[in-house]
């Protein structure tokens, strides 16, 4: 299937998901036995014309149970070598794409994994981990999460974390985390953080989206923020895409273009019952969906104009509708986060 693009601007694009959780393996969200990946999944990666994608390995696990996940990728990357290779270093996208592959780079939406040992960090970026989120929907050892009534900040023991992402080149990502944290944690990286899917507090109130302050603070570091066309990340389940993508030009001409990309946030094939385990695990007897709209239980449906990877091109061709240059839209669609990645990992 070819990419929908009829002037070969969108061809010529390093064009990269900062964020996706599908159900790549087709096992329940709370299960770590070893399942094969989807391959439908993947070609749709190929089919929108991703160089890469930023995947979560895992929401909640602890160490020995992440390996179990990691490794299912490594079997992904044998089995299906013709669709994807694995993202280590910024430049890893180019070579991607020339192979008509997709890069995919690993990471954490939690630094769970890391428990509270710090050499863990270093065994999970030896085994081809390159993305951390501090923390996810609840407090952790490293901070707090966005969810929390009371932010505590970056901890002792997270400034550590930080540290050792910082000497061996992991991104910080700083989506899911509280303000008071990302703050901190901006303050105390040497090297650009990123928020990989999140949109402006100004555009809708939700306890995932950021400040101006903080994404100013964002890209004072250097680092790149994700948009999101999630709908609850939106507010509304009727937002069209020239709404979305002039969000999109208002934050470029906030923070600078060369600091916005997008981060999906895609999660296709999970159920109900596996959103539900994304959200509380086994923290709380609660129901808690993600999502502040009105009466919404279950996943939200997607916007018409965005549904998958294959949208890419519909997303590209809005953003050039709403006045963005080509230079600009060639960073957001996923040249910004090349010159990220190549700044952090190398």
């Amino acid at each position: 299937m070819s990419v929908p693009v009829e002037d070969g601007f969108y061809q010529g694009l390093k064009v990269f998901d900062a964020l996706q959780y599908s159900n790549w393996f087709g096992s329940p969200q709370n299960d770590a036995v070893s399942y094969r990946i989807d391959r439908t999944l993947l070609q749709q990666w190929r089919d929108g014309g991703l160089a890469g994608v930023h995947v979560t390995v895992t929401l909640w696990d602890d160490a020995r149970t992440c390996v179990d996940r990691v490794t299912r990728w490594y079997r992904a990357f044998q089995e299906s070598a013709d669709l994807i290779q694995i993202c280590l270093a910024g430049a890893d996208l180019g070579r991607a794409k020339r192979a008509s592959r997709t890069a995919v780079l690993l990471g954490f939406q939690n630094t769970s994994p890391f428990e509270d040992d710090i050499g863990l960090v270093e065994v999970f970026y030896r085994l081809g981990i390159r993305v951390a989120q501090l923390t996810y929907n609840i407090q952790n050892f490293v901070g707090s999460s966005c969810y929390e009534i009371v932010d505590g900040g970056l901890t002792r023991f997270g400034r550590a974390v930080v540290n050792e992402m910082n000497r061996l080149g992991m991104l910080i990502d700083l989506a899911h985390v509280g303000e008071k944290t990302s703050l901190d944690a901006i303050e105390h990286s040497s090297r650009p953080v990123a928020v990989t899917h999140a949109n402006p507090l100004s555009f809708a109130r939700h306890p995932r989206n950021k400040s101006e302050t903080l994404l100013r603070a964002v890209a004072r570091s250097g680092g790149v923020v994700g948009c999101s066309p999630y709908p609850p990340l939106m507010g509304r389940v009727d937002v069209t895409l020239e709404e979305w993508c002039q969000m999109v030009a208002d934050l470029a001409a906030m923070i600078g273009a060369e600091h916005v990309g997008i981060g999906t946030d895609t999660s296709l094939g999970w159920t109900d019952a596996d959103l539900l385990a994304m959200n509380v695990a086994r923290w709380s007897r609660s129901e808690n969906w993600g999502s502040n709209l009105p009466g919404q239980t279950g996943w939200c449906e997607p916007v018409a104009w965005y549904r998958s990877s294959n949208d890419f091109p519909t997303l590209c061709r809005g953003l050039r509708k709403v006045g963005l240059d080509e230079k600009e839209v060639a960073g957001i669609l996923g040249h910004n986060w090349q010159r990220l990645l190549t700044t952090i990992l190398g």
